[in-house]
């Protein structure tokens, strides 16, 4: 009976040991698990917070530009455009003027020496992939090739109409691309899983090739390639970056002049013609409407379909409201007529309606936009969905609208439409449904803010109209990175964006920080530091989230408000200049680049006290900042590091570049 008893005993002991290591394994198992979606949902947090500073100050520039729009335009008109000509955007001789520039590739010989592709017109399939070849490689295209693809470009797109009707067959399906970019690798990525253009293959890109990428010419040329080769199924819709004017603030003009040089300007004036060409919208078997931004309660496809797009040259002037009453004689207007049309006749447009399509007269009006074309066209590229119904001004852009469900379903029911296709926005994932999935967002540059922060994605759209979204990212660190590497070197990016933001409106801040404090003591509570940084910046974002990245607080949770600067500081030690001034330049530092872009004739990148005293001069008078010539002069012999009365200007825009303190690099 012992032996059983201690038998049982000796059991009981060995059972409660391995229970007790089973518990220990479980409550540990538990605790890493809770540590690990702990440590995911910091880092999530991190990502959506890094995401939305990014997406803000875009738009926050986005509006700076449309502020700036007038003196961008002045300066172009002024010293950019061949033979400083006149202003192009509204002038009803454009497309004289564009004339005499059309056979300028006869005057530019191409080399013995030159080893990139040649082209011969008409183009072949053989000519497009000697372009992606030669891109794939750094090869430049010649400005005499360029040149003669812009001009048979400039042809072909006049003669489409301002909606391309597409009719998919039952036999192919037709992919939808969004924003590019500038990034070339994300379209060699798209033709390799998906394949190259041509009848079996149609395509429709749907604006914003250009613009904050390094290749937005590359991309430029590839399209215009496959257009040129296959212009029954290649379609490009226009985007709210093919724009003369916010070309030059996002890089796209600069990276032409970089390029091409001697022969930039020429091109960058066909370009602006170019573009005034590109359809506004697609539609597919009637059903599915495809446009680069949005729409509003206002769009009206009738009227977008007849009015004169090329007189548009930028959407950043728009005309004055007395316009709108000297034009309405040109505006366009429908009549009746018992014969429907199913292709673009030249000289005739069609009126669009849920029953079809109706042969019209075109008008042939000179005079410039209206005050109602500009609008239709605006909207149409410029806006965004949101959840609630309702259709409100898009201040955040500075431009558009944000349209609600409700104002999707009344156009799809005037026009008998189930799916509207857009682009012109950011989205983690390459596309998003809103809108209960009758609004779909493809976005196709991946990596848009930093390596890894997002994926692109096109969509291929069968002949039952049901899209299927394909994915990708373009891999070049991302593989050498982990996950949590990853999100790192995101916030890190973002959060410097947001301290240069911060660091170049530092009077505006400290003045509206100051009055919170009434006693003076250097620190305010957490809600009214974040209601005065909103109130400055007015980005929209979670200010009390980022207070631990932005500022220091005491024992109390007061927010010690002058921390915000202690460890910003431009990059170029400027003590005997004026801060006002240095916050200035700090603050308009990619404005100062686009002026100096424009007026560096010599591509040298030097820039001379007298020039620099000009450029400062142009741009201080427009904005309206006091700044005396003794300041300007000194600000410019503290960065003439040589002595030789000559700024470089990339180092002239480093100076002002805000950085950390502890970043800073020794001299």
């Amino acid at each position: 009976m012992e032996h059983i008893v201690t038998d049982m005993g000796c059991n009981a002991s060995i059972d409660d040991r391995e229970e007790s290591k089973s518990e220990k394994a479980i409550k540990a198992a538990v605790l890493i698990q809770k540590w690990y979606r702990s440590r995911r949902a910091r880092l999530e947090i991190s990502r959506r917070y890094s995401l939305s500073i990014f997406q803000s100050i875009e738009y926050a520039d986005e509006q700076d530009q449309a502020q700036l729009a007038s003196f961008f335009t002045f300066m172009l008109e002024r010293y950019a455009s061949p033979d400083a000509v006149a202003d192009t955007s509204i002038s009803p001789s454009v497309s004289h003027e564009v004339d005499s520039y059309l056979t300028e590739y006869e005057n530019i010989e191409v080399p013995d020496s030159y080893c990139g592709p040649r082209l011969s017109f008409p183009l072949t399939l053989a000519d497009a992939n000697a372009l992606l070849h030669a891109f794939k490689n750094g090869q430049l295209l010649h400005a005499h090739y360029v040149l003669k693809l812009l001009c048979e470009t400039r042809r072909v797109l006049k003669e489409k109409p301002n909606i391309n009707l597409v009719s998919v067959s039952y036999s192919k399906e037709i992919t939808i691309c969004g924003d590019l970019h500038g990034n070339l690798d994300d379209l060699f990525l798209i033709f390799y899983k998906n394949g190259l253009p041509s009848e079996k293959k149609p395509y429709v890109f749907n604006g914003d090739f250009v613009d904050r990428g390094q290749n937005s010419m590359e991309i430029l040329i590839i399209l215009f390639a496959f257009l040129l080769i296959y212009p029954n199924d290649v379609h490009l819709n226009r985007g709210n970056h093919e724009d003369y004017v916010i070309n030059l603030r996002y890089g796209f003009s600069n990276e032409v002049l970089r390029k091409y040089k001697v022969h930039a300007k020429v091109i960058l004036y066909l370009l602006q013609d170019v573009f005034s060409w590109l359809p506004l919208a697609t539609i597919i078997n009637k059903k599915v409407l495809i446009l680069h931004g949005g729409i509003s309660d206002t769009t009206d496809l009738n009227f977008l379909y007849l009015l004169e797009r090329n007189k548009l040259k930028s959407l950043m002037r728009p005309p004055k409201p007395e316009r709108e009453e000297q034009g309405k004689e040109g505006a366009p207007t429908a009549r009746p007529s018992t014969c429907a049309a199913n292709e673009h006749v030249a000289g005739k447009t069609r009126r669009l309606s849920s029953s079809g399509f109706t042969e019209l007269s075109c008008p042939n009006s000179q005079s410039g936009p209206t005050l109602k074309e500009w609008k239709q066209v605006m909207d149409i590229l410029w806006s965004d969905p949101r959840m609630q119904n309702g259709c409100l001004p898009n201040k955040r852009r500075g431009g558009g609208c944000y349209f609600g469900p409700d104002t999707t379903a009344r156009l799809f029911e005037r026009y008998n439409l189930k799916l509207l296709i857009r682009s012109h926005e950011f989205k983690r994932e390459g596309y998003e449904l809103t809108h209960g999935g009758k609004v779909i967002t493809i976005f196709s540059a991946s990596n848009y803010y930093e390596e890894g922060s997002n994926k692109g994605a096109y969509i291929r759209l069968n002949p039952d109209l049901i899209p299927h979204f394909v994915q990708y990212q373009v891999r070049e660190c991302t593989d050498k990175q982990n996950y949590l590497e990853r999100m790192k070197t995101i916030e890190r990016s973002a959060l410097q964006i947001l301290r240069e933001k911060i660091f170049a409106h530092r009077s505006t801040l400290t003045e509206a920080f100051e009055k919170y404090d009434c006693d003076n003591t250097g620190n305010i509570s957490v809600s009214d530091w974040a209601a005065a940084m909103e109130s400055v910046l007015c980005l929209e974002l979670p200010w009390r989230t980022l207070l631990s990245h932005l500022a220091k607080t005491d024992p109390d949770g007061k927010v010690d408000y002058m921390s915000c600067f202690h460890n910003m500081e431009i990059a170029q030690s400027t003590e005997e200049v004026q801060p006002a001034l240095v916050e200035t330049l700090c603050k308009y530092r990619k404005e100062l680049e686009v002026i100096f872009n424009i007026m560096d004739e010599d591509h040298s990148g030097l820039i001379s006290f007298d020039e620099f005293r000009k450029t400062w001069r142009i741009f201080s008078s427009h904005l309206g900042i006091d700044a005396y010539d003794a300041s300007i002069d000194k600000l410019a012999q503290s960065i003439d590091y040589n002595k030789d009365d000559y700024i470089d200007f990339s180092e002239f825009l480093e100076a002002f570049h805000v950085v950390h303190k502890r970043d800073k690099k020794p001299t």
